[in-house]
């Protein structure tokens, strides 16, 4: 998997280099894109001007609010910063960097910024801090599965043990590494796990298995067109051969890595090709040859010590004075936007002052009218509610009595014939009997229980829908026995209502109680009535 980090950070850094070299005049029109080895030797050769697009696109990026492009910049800041050997300005970078990844919540970001933070460290001697970067690096790579940076950072830290002659476990990170690395086909990376293999065998005098990695090493190299790693390869080689007697050999692979390093114009590889031949030649006793190379050698050195003192000393100056417009920018940009800030407030706020003011005025003119409004229909509508609440009650009432009165009435007729039955011969005993048992039925007609639940329901419109989710298994007579207890009539009104005594009322009351669950001493009436 190619990290997204690495996609933005080639192009943003072939836009600033391609500015660059059209700037010190040695890129051409029609040149072919750079590779990412190109980009970073050449941002070696012209960091300042690197640092200065940098700078210019960061600004931009911060006014557009573009927090990615703005931490990837003060991220490449950071590196160009650790190349001239500016430790404590580069980690300043990082940090600033780090904040914006972690606001993203970019793993990719932040696992890249935590390797580059660990390569710092380690060039400060701070091997436990360094350590540290790294594995929070590796375990956010492990999160993404980015292959690639799980490479880089294995490769760190068997870099880490290699310098502490912690030869098992360097082997071991380098060989995490490889893996990584082999699974996407991953050339560059293989490359150089090969060649710190190799490095680790030097080390151990194992020159056999050394030379083995270092050759890998090279044909990965060449594959991928890097000419300064392969540069390196070759002096390592021929470092290999020297060490193991074979001088002739070894002197040639040293002259072609000076010849390599004369055609990529490496003035610092082309000062380590002559160090070599000079020591080869000095084991084959050729000691004029061996002094000839080994001043220029000295001499190329002394040039580069001195381009490098240069360089940063001028890095430094551009630092100071990108630094010093930029304060002096901001400070004007800042009073600009602070006057017309002020400006723009004081109108806003005389505006929001008057408009609030009318606005104030017409809502309470409105707010009156409305709650006066409000009132009169409030007043119009308790009115006409209570009047209907009130013919309702009356209406509910008088129904009851005119119930209660025409049950009163068929019950002292019913009670008299039944004294005639008990008088009267026995040829009108059945005729007695029949009309005794029609106005038995009559006493209590379904019409009237019809009319007098119609009016009780819109008396008390919620009181049923509330008792039926109370105790859903109720029947008709219970309703009937309910209501009536609602209008608080007394026992003797209701026996003569329902046509039954007033012990058959106390047993449907009982039955009534267990169906509603009241407790023994709670009051039936008093229940009803919370309903």
């Amino acid at each position: 998997m190619i990290s997204v980090y690495r996609i933005l950070k080639v192009s943003i850094l072939s836009v600033i280099l391609t500015f660059s070299l059209l700037i010190n005049g040695v890129y051409a029109a029609d040149a072919p894109d750079p590779t990412i080895d190109d980009i970073i030797e050449l941002s070696k050769r012209y960091p300042d001007s690197a640092f200065l697009l940098l700078k210019k696109l960061h600004h931009e990026s911060v006014l557009k609010q573009d927090n990615r492009t703005t931490g990837i910049c003060l991220q490449q800041m950071g590196e160009i910063c650790y190349a001239q050997g500016h430790l404590a300005q580069s980690l300043d970078y990082y940090h600033q960097a780090h904040k914006l990844f972690t606001q993203l919540k970019d793993k990719g970001l932040l696992a890249n910024n935590f390797n580059d933070v660990g390569t710092v460290y380690y060039q400060n001697l701070d091997k436990v801090t360094s350590r540290k970067q790294y594995d929070q690096a590796m375990r956010l790579y492990s999160d993404i599965k980015d292959r690639a940076g799980l490479g880089e950072t294995y490769g760190n830290i068997g870099h880490l043990y290699e310098k502490e002659q912690r030869y098992d476990s360097a082997f071991y990170y380098q060989q995490r590494a490889l893996k990584e690395y082999s699974h996407i086909d991953h050339k560059r990376g293989m490359a150089k796990i090969y060649e710190n293999l190799g490095s680790i065998f030097e080390d151990l005098e194992r020159y056999d298995s050394a030379r083995y990695y270092f050759d890998k090493s090279l044909i990965l190299y060449k594959k991928v067109n890097n000419q300064v790693s392969s540069i390196e390869v070759i002096n390592n080689i021929g470092d290999i051969l020297r060490k193991t007697g074979k001088y002739k050999d070894g002197l040639l692979y040293s002259q072609q890595a000076l010849k390599m390093s004369l055609d990529t114009k490496n003035e610092y590889q082309e000062a380590s090709a002559y160090r070599d031949i000079a020591k080869a030649y000095n084991l084959l006793g050729i000691q004029d040859s061996a002094f000839y190379y080994l001043e220029l050698s000295r001499k190329h050195s002394l040039n580069i010590y001195s381009d490098q003192n240069n360089r940063q000393m001028s890095f430094l100056k551009i630092i100071y004075d990108t630094d010093k417009k930029n304060d002096e920018i901001a400070r004007l940009e800042n009073g600009r936007k602070i006057n017309f800030i002020i400006g723009t407030a004081v109108v806003v706020v005389i505006a929001l002052l008057i408009v609030m003011g009318l606005l104030t005025i017409s809502r309470q003119r409105l707010k009156l009218r409305e709650s006066k409004a409000i009132a009169e229909k409030n007043e119009q509508l308790n009115l006409a509610q209570q009047a209907q609440l009130e013919l309702k009650s009356k209406e509910l009432t008088t129904h009851t009595l005119q119930v209660i009165q025409h049950n009163q009435f068929l019950e002292s007729i019913r009670d008299k014939m039944e004294e005639m039955i008990k008088e009267e011969k026995r040829d009108q005993k059945r005729q007695l009997q029949q009309l005794v048992k029609q106005i038995g039925q009559n006493i209590n007609q379904d019409q009237q229980w019809k009319d007098f639940t119609t009016m009780f329901e819109g008396l008390h419109q919620s009181f049923f829908d509330n008792l039926k989710n109370h105790c859903a298994d109720l029947t008709v007579n219970d309703m009937r026995l309910i209501a009536l207890l609602k209008m608080n009539m007394s026992s003797k009104d209701m026996a003569v209502i329902f046509g039954i005594s007033q012990d058959s009322l106390r047993v449907a009351r009982y039955r009534l109680r267990k169906k509603l669950n009241i407790d023994q001493g709670d009051n039936l009436s008093a229940f009803i009535q919370t309903i």
